[in-house]
C-alpha cells in the first residue's frame, strides 16, 4: 500500500513543480495521466519475505525415511524432516522420527540419497543428530539464528515433508515462548518451547522453524491437537535452536 501512496504523491508533486517553474505552460490531461502512470510503474512492491526465505533454506533441508518396528513390535516406515546445521554435514531432527528405526535414509535437495546413523540422542528435548554416510556434491549448512531476538507476532516459517510431500513450505507467526509441550502417548514434558502457527503436520517433525531471514531458530517437534486425529489446528511447538545444538558442542545462539 505504501509504494502506491508514495507513487501517487511523487506524480502529483512533479505536476505541481512543473506548473510552478513553467507557469505559462499548461499540461494536457494525457500528459498528467502519463506522468502518474510512469510514477506508478516504478512503485513495484517488494517481494514477500516468504518468497525470499524459501530459496535460502531449501538446499539445507533433508527428507528422512525410516524403517523399523514400533513399541508394539509392528514393522513399518515413517517420514520426517531434518536440516543440515554444520560444515560436517550433521543433520538435526526430532528423536521420535528416528528412535525406533533400524534403517534411516536421508534425501537431499538435489535428489540424491544416503543411509544415515544416529550420532547423538537427547531424549529430554526430543532431539537427534544424524550423520549421513555420504553427502551430495553440492550442499549448504543452514544459518542458525537467535530465537531470543524474536517477539510474539514476528513472521515464522516452516519447511518440511508433511505427509511425505517434500519441501513443503508454510508461513505464520510466533505465537508464544517458554511453552511446555506434553509429548503424546508419553509422560514426558518438554519445557522452554517456541509456539508458532505456521502449518505443521506429520512429516514436519525435525524440520526447521525459520525467521524472516531464513535462519533456523528452532526444530519443529510436535503439534497440539485436542482430537485423536493427527492434523494441524494452529498450535505447533519447536525446540529453540540453541537448546537443540547444545549437545553438539555448538556455541549458544
Amino acid at each position: 500500500m505504501m509504494p502506491f501512496v508514495w507513487g501517487m504523491f511523487a506524480a502529483l508533486l512533479a505536476v505541481l513543480l512543473y506548473n510552478l517553474i513553467f507557469p505559462n505552460d499548461t499540461l494536457s490531461r494525457s500528459e498528467v495521466d502519463e506522468a502518474i502512470a510512469s510514477a506508478m510503474a516504478s512503485a513495484t512492491p517488494r517481494p514477500a519475505f516468504s518468497a525470499q526465505v524459501y530459496p535460502v533454506i531449501a538446499p539445507s533441508l533433508v527428507a528422512i525415511e525410516t524403517n523399523g518396528t514400533n513399541a508394539a513390535g509392528e514393522a513399518g516406515h515413517s517420514f520426517g524432516s531434518g536440516v543440515i546445521v554444520n560444515e560436517a554435514g550433521e543433520i538435526l531432527t526430532s528423536l521420535h522420527v528416528v528412535a525406533d528405526a533400524s534403517e534411516i535414509t536421508v534425501f537431499f535437495a538435489d535428489g540424491t540419497q544416503a543411509p544415515a546413523v544416529l550420532a547423538l540422542a537427547q531424549p529430554e528435548i526430543d532431539i537427534a543428530v544424524l550423520q549421513p554416510a555420504r553427502l551430495p556434491r553440492e550442499w549448504f549448512p543452514a544459518t542458525l539464528g537467535n530465537p531470543g531476538a524474536m517477539r510474539v507476532g514476528d513472521e515464522a516459517f516452516v519447511l518440511g515433508n508433511p505427509f511425505g510431500l517434500p519441501w513443503s513450505f508454510s508461513a505464520g507467526v510466533i505465537s508464544g515462548f517458554d511453552r511446555t509441550f506434553n509429548v503424546p502417548n508419553s509422560d514426558k514434558a518438554i519445557a522452554g518451547m517456541i509456539q508458532f502457527d505456521a502449518a505443521a503436520n506429520p512429516g514436519n517433525s525435525g524440520g526447521p522453524l525459520l525467521n524472516r531471514s531464513g535462519h533456523v531458530i528452532g526444530i519443529v517437534t510436535g503439534i497440539l491437537n485436542p482430537t485423536d486425529d493427527s492434523f494441524f489446528v494452529g498450535v505447533g511447538f519447536a525446540v529453540p535452536i540453541g537448546t537443540a545444538t547444545g549437545g553438539m558442542g555448538s556455541p549458544p545462539y
